[in-house]
């Protein structure tokens, strides 16, 4: 055993020096292990509890529900891409046989390690997760699964021409929780948590991910409005109340929805900021707009 280990050490090595995925709350210690046999290497890179974690990770793909309150719930609670299935069909059924020969492989790597009295302490640690969901997320917006390791350009309208926060460098990590709302003109509404420990609310690309998704196409009714007082237009209308503009009274707005949170409802709108289309967010009693009939309620 001892000779074995030593012939796969400069294997193991190079899999520890490589770099760690970034902590995140939509991570899988072996992304393919549902397509694709692992090798003895890759399993003794890990440490011997992160192993343990691993070798759930096998029937969590399929919804397997952990002890409520205990390491395992907890851990896969926090990751996006986990979803309890209350219909879960049992240990025994849920695997193929790829599946069963990387489950194998896992626990023939943690016997060995028992054996020999080691946790494995230079292997890679279970990395530190977090559970980064949206306490409390706007009206219409659905957390919704992407492939991990996505980077989403986002804007604050369907298109390239609109404004694009964080000095034109807005990303939506897939790393992270995504909520979506639906479509605009081939454009999807999404709000992410940014690093300040708010939000950002915006549009991203379909060319930038490679997930089919199945949600809504938005009907914003584009009002023409003025603003009654003057008012911070904000892209986080959730958590921290992030300002993207200064709005004058009396200036020009396009009134798209209302939308709801914990802190109460906000008007939707479209503006010019130095000449460039952007969108946000307005308290309530700011935005003017004329009364009209409203087609969806019955005379």
């Amino acid at each position: 055993m001892k000779r074995l280990l030593r012939r796969c050490l400069p294997a193991v090595l190079a899999l520890m020096l490589a770099a760690l995925p970034a902590l995140a709350s939509n991570f899988y210690i072996f992304p393919k292990s549902d397509k694709t046999r692992l090798t003895y290497e890759e399993v003794w890179a890990w440490q011997y509890d992160a192993l343990g974690y691993a070798f759930n990770e096998l029937f969590a793909r399929y919804g397997r529900p952990f002890d409520p309150g205990g390491k395992f719930d907890n851990y896969f609670r926090s990751q996006t891409w986990y979803k309890q299935d209350p219909n879960y069909p049992g240990d025994g059924k849920a695997l193929n046989n790829i599946e069963w020969a990387n489950y194998s492989l896992i626990k023939q790597v943690r016997d060995e390690m028992r054996q020999m009295g080691t946790k494995n302490p230079g292997g890679k640690p279970l990395p530190n997760v977090f559970d980064d969901r949206i306490s409390s997320p706007l009206s219409g917006f659905v957390e919704t699964y992407f492939k991990p390791n996505q980077k989403l350009k986002v804007y604050d309208g369907p298109g390239t021409e609109y404004r694009r926060g964080a000095n034109g460098k807005a990303v939506a990590s897939t790393n992270g929780r995504v909520y979506v709302a639906g479509w605009e003109s081939g454009w999807l509404m999404v709000m992410y948590g940014v690093n300040n420990g708010g939000v950002r609310t915006g549009f991203v690309s379909p060319k930038d991910f490679k997930d089919r998704l199945d949600v809504p196409q938005l009907m914003f009714e584009r009002i023409p409005a003025l603003t009654l007082a003057a008012a911070q237009l904000t892209e986080d209308p959730v958590m921290s109340l992030t300002p993207i503009a200064y709005l004058p009274q009396g200036t020009n707005v396009t009134w798209l929805s209302s939308y709801y949170a914990q802190r109460g409802s906000w008007d939707y709108v479209e503006v010019l900021v130095n000449g460039q289309p952007a969108r946000g967010f307005l308290p309530p009693g700011i935005v003017d707009l004329q009364m009209t009939a409203d087609p969806n309620i019955l005379p």
